[in-house]
């Protein structure tokens, strides 16, 4: 008894399977250039992956009236199918932008492919087009350039594309303007200001401004000291920075005298300004005499070449 009823019950499934027949939708979306019988019906069984309709352009959506669906799914051995009421399919190509950014990116990977662009700098076309903007199918690489030509003199450019979903190469034009890094100021900052990282933003300039106007690199300038004040925003040259002051004119200075193991010192007046490293002259206040040495990181002056007169000068 029981081996008859689970014999019934396959029949059944059997007869249920047998009867079943695709079901309509009335909307999709596809992402590929050929509409299947599955993107098109439910339950479309084995003939889900064969082609019934070619799909509208990336982005853009398409009527199929109910008659054409008649008509193709015919065609392809579907006779019938069931449909809740569906006068027309909406058939949607879903797509990815490629804009401007993407093509800028493509352009300058392949100049420096080619060499055409150096470390640390930047190609930043300007197309002739106005509104430049594609709608390609979803891939993970919508756009390839497939053709670059560009001449640095005159900084003309064209360029063509393959953007996937549509046929035809796109050939766009330009101008291409090498940029490249600068440190400006982020404040206004005073003369004697030992500069540091903190200092700086680093902002976008045409390379013919950069070089024109002699801009330093930031390690041109980062434990340096303003020669003037300046105002927040302007690039700096290597002339407007120098070497940090270690002692200054008129200031009270300790002078250091190493013979052997004998250091002398002696308090001075600083006849000039310097930087660590450079010659500073010395007034003794005492003696008159004026000591010749190098400033030194901490401020102190230290003499180089000892003899019996510059001890006694001491």
């Amino acid at each position: 008894m029981k081996t008859t009823l689970l014999a019934l019950a396959f029949a059944a499934l059997g007869t249920t399977a047998a009867l079943a027949v695709p079901v309509l939708k009335g909307d999709i979306t596809v992402n590929a250039a050929i509409v299947t019988v599955g993107d098109m019906f439910d339950d479309a069984g084995e003939l889900s992956e064969t082609a019934i309709f070619r799909a509208p352009a990336p982005g853009t959506t398409g009527i199929v009236p109910l008659a054409d669906v008649q008509a193709a799914a015919k065609l392809i051995g579907i006779t019938d199918f069931d449909n809740v009421g569906y006068m027309r399919v909406r058939v949607m190509r879903a797509s990815t932008t490629v804009d401007e950014a993407m093509l800028d990116k493509l352009i300058n990977d392949g100049l420096s492919a080619r060499g055409l662009v150096a470390q640390g700098i930047t190609a930043e076309p300007h197309f002739d087009l106005t509104n430049v903007s594609f709608a390609a199918e979803q891939v993970d690489a919508p756009a390839v350039l497939t053709d670059l030509r560009y001449t640095p003199g005159t900084g003309v450019f064209a360029a063509r594309f393959s953007i996937a979903g549509i046929d035809q190469p796109i050939d766009l034009t330009g101008t291409i303007q090498l940029m490249t890094e600068a440190p400006r100021l982020i404040a206004t900052t005073p003369a004697g200001t030992i500069l540091t990282k903190t200092d700086f933003e680093m902002a976008e300039v045409p390379v013919a401004t950069a070089n024109a106007g002699g801009y330093a690199d930031l390690d041109q300038l980062v434990g340096k000291q303003l020669a003037r004040q300046f105002r927040a925003g302007m690039m700096l040259k290597p002339t407007d920075v120098g070497d940090p002051t270690v002692v200054t004119r008129n200031s009270l200075v300790t002078v250091t005298l190493k013979e052997g193991a004998m250091t002398l010192t002696v308090k001075g007046q600083a006849l000039s300004t310097a930087a660590a490293g450079e010659p500073v002259d010395v007034l003794n206040p005492v003696s008159k005499k004026i000591l010749h040495g190098v400033a030194k990181p901490d401020g102190t002056v230290e003499i180089i070449t000892a003899s019996a007169t510059t001890v006694a000068s001491l």
